[in-house]
């Protein structure tokens, strides 16, 4: 069934048909947050509601009970789990749903990559707590012999900083920090919320970095640090080759920080059969490692496909390597001694390349799969990923209120999937804009991580979705949502 269908084709008799007719074209002018009942439920969200006002007011009595807690709002992940959960998701019973929505890849076996793991060792030196030599050595040897062979400057275990978790790693980043003006460019990390952020999101463009503006924006606004991931979570692009070369060497040049979300490194598609193995990363333009501002922030969560290891690291010049471990000491304590000490041997780089060839022809198969399925339904991606794991999906051509990702997010629940609405990669401080003017509004992020099987059943739930709005119109959309569980209540 395509789009079309979805407006004209129902079994309706015509006088109701051109009342809902009417009906649908009045809910096409909806321009407000207040006339939707999905978006209703998502500001009721602790740290959703907009903190407005000429002077922003950074406390919510409402919902703030306890004295000095202020929420932060929730990723898009937890807000979509809790309303999973209300619509009776659990994880026990997760086998019944499809979870488009988390940002993790399959953890089990896939054709051509080595064995997982299935055992982890304990020796008794490993319940210390954790020296991390041994792995910034690792994670140094793996980066030169990938990036940097033939280059006089190479990185030494003091160039690495070992870290729970990406989120982690930028929370030490975001520590250290100083007074500056920062500019961020896709990609989804609360804490820099409330400074100076851009938002690549125009289509037309294919979501690329438009190096031209971010020189100007460097020199007529004087930013000092700028923040994105690479290749992009969720448009799933990349800037690689001359373009990459073309960063690095800008910050070199204007003296601005560039701090990178490497995560998807490896989630890299090519046409061509010879260059499956290779990777993208900014450590390769780099002149010294030491002289020139570029961090680097990856681990083993998605390309080794380890999510629940939560071991990872942030790559950069000594000084700043000396401020994050500080921070490190207030903030987190460190990684897991264990699975530090079980990562050193998967970061062998024969050991890597084996990994980055058998996950590069999966995801691609999964990818090319998934875009072909939605296209049948109507639904074709304008801008195909590139790299990552995820479909930035449009949704505006369907009719109202299918059309953004917010209420299409709450018709997938009905049919036991999970996707992420668009607008939690907006870049919008305080939460204090429409949702309906956000330019993420009319999009859905779906991940192609998951195995296949679960993939089917997602775009299946998808097609059931246009299926019943073909059978019984619009009226049936737009209402009678669980809340979260964070919110209040059964409905609205």
């Amino acid at each position: 069934m395509g789009v079309d269908e979805v407006h004209t084709h129902t079994n309706i008799p015509l006088t109701e048909q051109s009342l809902l007719l009417q009906v649908n074209d009045a809910m096409k002018q909806f321009k407000n947050e207040h006339e939707s009942e999905a978006h209703q439920i998502f500001r009721e969200q602790a740290g959703h509601k907009a903190r407005g006002g000429i002077v922003p007011q950074t406390t919510n009595p409402d919902e703030e009970t306890v004295p000095g807690i202020e929420h932060p709002g929730s990723t898009g992940v937890i807000y979509c789990s809790d309303c999973a959960m209300a619509n009776g998701f659990s994880y026990a019973s997760s086998h019944e749903w499809s979870n488009l929505g988390q940002g993790a890849p399959e953890v089990g076996d896939i054709p051509g990559a080595p064995p997982r793991l299935t055992s982890i060792p304990l020796p008794t030196d490993s319940l210390e707590y954790a020296p991390t030599t041994d792995l910034r050595e690792a994670v140094a040897h793996l980066y030169n012999t990938t990036y940097r062979q033939g280059k006089r400057s190479q990185y030494t275990y003091e160039n690495v900083c070992i870290v729970p978790g990406g989120r982690a790693g930028l929370s030490r980043i975001a520590a250290v920090v100083g007074d500056v003006y920062c500019v961020r460019t896709i990609i989804c990390s609360k804490k820099w919320s409330s400074i100076y952020l851009t938002f690549a999101s125009v289509a037309e463009s294919k979501y690329r970095l438009d190096l031209d503006q971010l020189r100007k924006d460097i020199r007529i606004q004087g930013l000092e640090v700028v923040l994105m991931s690479n290749p992009c979570n969720p448009t799933g692009q990349v800037v690689r080759g001359e373009e990459l070369k073309e960063l690095v060497q800008l910050s070199r040049e204007s003296g601005t920080n560039l701090i990178l979300d490497e995560f998807y490194s490896w989630y890299i598609y090519p046409e061509n059969e010879a260059e499956f193995g290779q990777s993208v990363s900014s450590a390769e333009y780099i002149d010294d490692v030491n002289d020139d501002s570029v961090v680097i922030v990856d681990g083993l969560t998605k390309n080794w496909r380890l999510p629940g290891f939560r071991v990872c690291w942030v790559l950069g010049p000594k000084n700043l390597i000396t401020a994050l471990s500080q921070s490190g000491s207030f903030l987190d304590g460190g990684a897991n001694h264990p699975l530090q000490l079980v990562a050193i041997p998967l970061l062998e780089p024969e050991h890597v390349h084996a990994e980055k060839v058998a996950l590069q022809k999966h995801f691609k198969h999964k990818r090319d799969h998934v875009l072909k399925r939605l296209a049948r339904l109507g639904l074709k991606v304008s801008v195909p990923p590139q790299a990552t794991f995820y479909i930035w999906l449009n949704l505006e051509h369907l009719p109202a209120p299918l059309n953004n990702g917010v209420t299409f997010f709450k018709e997938l629940l009905k049919e036991k999937c999970i996707g992420v609405p668009g607008i939690f990669f907006d870049i919008n401080p305080l939460h204090r804009r429409n949702l309906f003017s956000s330019p993420c509004h009319h999009f859905i992020r779906l991940s192609f991580g998951p195995p296949i099987k679960v993939l089917n059943m997602g775009v299946d739930a998808i097609a059931r979705v246009l299926k019943r709005a073909k059978k019984e119109g619009m009226h049936a959309f737009g209402h009678s949502y669980k809340k979260s569980l964070g919110g209040s209540g059964d409905h609205v």
